[in-house]
């Protein structure tokens, strides 16, 4: 059967109200204001909004500028700022603190003091000296003032101009070269210091947490990624910057907030063609996954196209056209069976605990419910058909490798990448039985098939319902998630599929 153009009947209802239970971080920018909205406090806003904190902001510069360039700065009193700064942290607990663009020395000398009287507990500094257009947004005359921040943050994310201008040094030409100028850097103030390769060149965009000081687990933390290949890169480093406070104010992990704010970032890139915004270097787009995730049944839909192959290959297998012939072999079946059995018992652990992390008592009942249905209902038809036939009870290697997937996801996955992994087991199995149970009954229902029980068992209306309920929540569960999650919910997703197709050929190679 082709199902190069095949959709499930088991369409997606609209998501509910399901939300993760998380804290919202109160991170606060102290920067400069873009106009045309792609960089400054403007991306900074967008960002920390993306990445679900609440955005504050202390202005510090006034900017002329757009996708062109910048034409006109100015800088406001400097006690102006300390009297923002002020009036945010007397009312509000700050999570996180990203610094910008500063302008001049007194801003500069204004923000340290009020660090040191505040002392926020993660303070990532952008030491912003020239925009992506490369005009100067940092007076020659403020470069030794900035450098005495730089010991009162906990990360610093030049790029590789500014990174060489911190340091006085020519701008490095090469990977190797710019993690050296990294360490330098980070053994000189204590800090950790992000190694951006957004200027190199090749199809891989490396960056690099580097830290001397044994802050980190390795003196080197090297996360890696395709380079996005656009002239839309305007307010990139403010938007990681921000993104990441924010994130580091909820995992409290660096590289685990990096990994996150990276995957975020590269869709923000690859979706900005999307915004036309400008005639020069455009913004990123900091809401595409929001747009993405927000479409009723846009998740659900990517998890069905990688579930097409894995179905294709189990209406290929021996096991499947014999079943639906009538012609399997009866030790096969029995074999399928009594692992299958073995394998609801391990299942219904994993419903359990999907329960156990859902957030809403309707989920929580529904996955229990679930949970109970596999050792009541499911598994007591297997054991009546087993009684009467002789089958192996011990655990085939697929039953087993595919349970412990199971349970190691339910033991260390969030909520919503449980469910990715639980899925299959439903949408697959539900897909295969109503073609078998269609094939059957276009066959005219032949009542001396020696699997007509079994196959009219896939007609069961109350299964369909609960598939249809199991998508709904995963594409719900995928709306509230992180990049990071949805990337280990495909990961989960796929490797069940695999699992499904490996179980139904089982019988072919250990009955």
């Amino acid at each position: 059967m082709a199902l190069s153009t095949y959709s499930s009947v088991y369409p997606i209802d609209a998501p509910g109200t399901h939300t993760a239970a998380r804290a919202i971080p109160r991170i606060l920018s102290i920067a400069g204001s873009d106009p045309s909205g792609g960089a400054g406090i403007q991306a900074d806003l967008k960002s920390i909004a993306a990445l679900g904190g609440y955005g504050m902001a202390a202005i510090t510069a006034l900017t002329a500028q757009n996708t062109v360039g910048v034409t006109a700065v100015h800088v406001p009193p400097a006690h102006f700022l300390r009297q923002q700064l002020d009036a945010i942290s007397a009312d509000i607990t700050i999570d996180a603190v990203k610094i910008g663009m500063l302008g001049d020395a007194a801003v500069i000398d204004q923000v340290r003091d009020w660090l040191e009287e505040v002392r926020p507990a993660v303070v990532i500094l952008d030491p912003v000296m020239v925009a992506t257009s490369g005009d100067r947004l940092l007076r020659e005359s403020a470069g030794k003032a900035l450098r005495s921040l730089l010991p009162l943050a906990d990360l610093v994310t030049p790029n590789l101009p500014e990174l060489a201008m911190l340091l006085g040094e020519p701008e490095a030409a090469d990977w190797g070269s710019a993690l050296d100028q990294g360490k330098r850097l980070a053994a000189e103030y204590g800090n950790t210091v992000l190694v951006k390769g957004g200027h190199l060149s090749g199809t891989e965009c490396p960056d690099a947490l580097v830290n001397t000081t044994g802050l980190l687990s390795r003196d080197v933390v090297e996360v890696t990624g395709p380079r996005v290949l656009t002239m839309n890169s305007h307010g990139t480093g403010c938007s990681l910057s921000s993104a990441l406070a924010t994130v580091q104010a909820r995992t409290g992990d660096w590289e685990a907030s990096l990994r996150e704010v990276k995957l975020w970032l590269q869709g923000a890139l690859t979706a900005s063609e999307e915004l036309r915004v400008g005639q020069g270097i455009g913004p990123v787009d900091h809401f595409h996954h929001l747009r993405r995730a927000s479409s009723p049944g846009a998740f659900a839909a990517t998890l069905w196209k990688a579930a097409v192959p894995e179905l294709e290959s189990i209406y290929g297998l021996r096991f499947i056209q014999q079943l639906q012939s009538g012609e399997l072999p009866e030790r096969d079946f029995a074999y399928y069976l009594a692992q299958d059995a073995i394998y609801l018992n391990g299942y219904s652990r994993v419903l359990a605990r999907a329960g156990a992390l859902a957030p809403t008592e309707e989920e929580q009942l529904f996955w229990a419910k679930a949970s109970q249905q596999c050792l009541e209902v499911e598994s007591e038809l297997h054991r009546s058909w087993l009684s009467t036939r002789e089958a192996s009870t011990e655990t085939g290697p697929v039953t087993k490798s595919y349970v412990d997937h199971l349970l190691a996801t339910s033991a260390s996955g969030s909520y919503a990448v449980v469910l990715a992994a639980i899925l299959p087991c439903y949408w697959l199995y539900a897909e295969v039985g109503r073609q078998l149970h269609a094939a059957y009954m276009d066959a005219g229902a032949p009542a001396d098939h020696a699997y007509a029980d079994w196959l009219t068992t896939y007609a069961d209306e109350d299964f369909a319902a609960a598939t249809r309920k199991a998508i709904n929540l995963t594409d719900a569960a995928a709306a509230a998630a992180s990049d990071v999650e949805r990337v280990a919910m495909m990961d989960a997703f796929t490797q069940s599929c695999r699992y499904e197709t490996a179980f139904f050929d089982a019988p072919r190679l250990f009955a």
